[in-house]
């Protein structure tokens, strides 16, 4: 995937975020971490959309924290805190996010890989974007 210099790539599962950006050449990505996102006052928010009743509490959390990174993501377009993105987080969470995400967001978004990275060396990651 050709990731231009200065993409924001974050990767993300239920539970947190880490933002990277690009340093590096497009098909030479280095990545360079620039904040950690994690849930913030769970109980006080809540999912996008409805919920069936049987889900679990921690699916709850997982889905609130997908809608709250979607926000900020959405803020940070806005802002114009990035020309282009990657998405990189779990299948689950990345099928929450993506339909919180403004026109903006779309516009930009450079690709999505479905893989569970949070916590991977960034080489890991670099190689995901294969």
């Amino acid at each position: 995937m050709r990731v231009p210099k200065g993409t924001l790539v974050i990767v993300a599962d239920g539970g947190g975020a880490r933002v990277l950006r690009n340093v590096g050449a497009a098909f030479e990505p280095e990545l360079v971490q620039e904040k950690v996102l994690t849930p913030q006052d769970l109980n006080d928010d809540g999912p996008a959309g409805s919920i069936p009743t049987e889900t679990r509490g921690e699916e709850i959390d997982e889905a609130t924290f997908a809608k709250q990174l979607a926000q900020w993501i959405n803020r940070q377009a806005l802002n114009d805190g990035f020309d282009g993105l990657v998405l990189m987080a779990d299948p689950q969470t990345l099928g929450q996010i993506r339909p919180s995400l403004h026109k903006s967001v779309h516009d930009r978004l450079i690709g999505e890989v479905a893989k569970t990275l949070t916590n991977a060396p960034l080489g890991d990651i670099v190689k995901a974007l294969g």
